[in-house]
């Protein structure tokens, strides 16, 4: 099932990516005067107030503008996507020393992929034994359902006559057999009593049922050094399903923490060396999280494709990822290869690092 809020949020992305990038100067048609400030115009878009020459009213420019504000479409994504893939350096560089007009901003493709890829893990394959959260809520009333129909049929069964008890004792006998059956389809439900008590149980392997259990009787021990933070996750586990949505809505939202975090850790890695600001790391740490984004995206289409396709994705992946970063380092820093090497090595542990914290700071968020 396709989760709707990450179609939204990658939709509203797009429209922002959209927003923030400026005209490349090669739309509209050429008109004299600015219909928004009235100063003349002598090229397509004015020079006053930037507003392009030729102002449409059509519902297909209408149509045009849409698709390219969550789509991107135009030539810049085509200059800038090869680059992102087999020369992030050099795409780094340029945009650092000014060259931009002709690439997508590190920012602009960041808001746009990272929610992309949170809408695609939402095709993502579950377990054989994991069930759609809609589904468990249908099956769950349908018990609920089928359990008050027994406890009815036994209170029917002791108002009854002697006459009418054999009919009453075959209804309670077919509801009880509906809701074995209803049982059996939820899974891991089961009535406790023959009253409407229904209690979850968990089942072999199924590790959801496992946890909540676990929650419930005090078994599960987070020890993450807060108190308070642990009591509310253990509150939460006891229903995980919703636990684990709530936590990956957390994830995306706040999915841009991640520059703040690891633009700190790059910037160790140049701390004596002069000529680098803030800025040039904060464009790789955006276009290197673009293109970890879409390593993931590629990853989870592999697992859609078939066993093979996936095991070869999850093979290959774990060395992309530091040949990616040793190939930014060394063009977009202009190191040499020994250089870009053991940064790259510290950086991967940096990451690490920086994943941690971001996953404490999604954690405290998605609790509060």
């Amino acid at each position: 099932m396709v989760d709707m809020d990450a179609v939204g949020g990658a939709a509203t992305a797009g429209l922002v990516a959209g927003a923030i990038e400026k005209p490349t100067g090669q739309a509209g048609e050429r008109h004299h005067l600015c219909s928004d400030c009235g100063a003349e115009v002598s090229g397509r878009f004015c020079a006053n107030c930037g507003q392009p020459a030729h102002v449409h009213r059509s519902l297909l420019h209408l149509g045009e503008e849409l698709l390219h504000g969550v789509m991107h479409f135009d030539g810049r994504v085509w200059r800038t996507l090869p680059l992102l893939l087999f020369r992030p350096g050099r795409l780094t560089r340029e945009w650092v020393h000014g060259r931009r007009t002709r690439y997508v901003s590190p920012l602009a493709m960041f808001l746009f992929t990272v929610f992309v890829m949170f809408m695609g893990l939402s095709y993502m394959p579950g377990t054989p034994d994991s069930s759609v959260t809609g589904q468990q809520i249908s099956a769950g009333a349908e018990l609920a359902r089928r359990s008050s129909e027994v406890a009815l049929a036994e209170q029917a069964l002791e108002r009854a006559s002697p006459a009418e008890r054999p009919a009453a004792e075959a209804r309670v006998k077919a509801a009880r057999a509906r809701l074995e059956e209803v049982s059996k389809l939820v899974g891991n439900v089961r009535v406790a009593t023959p009253d409407t008590v229904i209690e979850k149980v968990p089942q072999d392997g199924d590790w959801k049922a496992e946890l909540a259990e676990n929650a419930r009787t005090g078994g599960l021990n987070l020890n993450l050094g807060n108190e308070k933070l642990e009591k509310k996750l253990i509150k939460k586990l006891q229903n995980p399903e919703l636990a684990i949505y709530k936590l990956q809505q957390s994830f995306y939202k706040f999915s841009f923490l991640l520059v703040p975090i690891s633009i700190p850790f790059v910037a160790l890695l140049f701390l004596w060396k002069r000529g680098f600001t803030l800025y040039d790391h904060g464009v790789f740490v955006l276009y290197s999280l673009t293109f970890m984004s879409m390593l993931i995206m590629a990853v989870v289409i592999a697992m859609r494709l078939g066993d093979v396709t996936s095991a070869l994705a999850w093979t290959v992946a774990p060395f992309v990822v530091p040949a990616h970063m040793y190939f930014q380092l060394k063009g977009a820093y202009g190191l040499s290869w020994f250089s870009a090497a053991w940064r790259t090595w510290f950086l991967l542990w940096f990451c690490a690092f920086a994943l941690s914290l971001f996953a404490m700071a999604i954690l405290y968020l998605g609790t509060a």
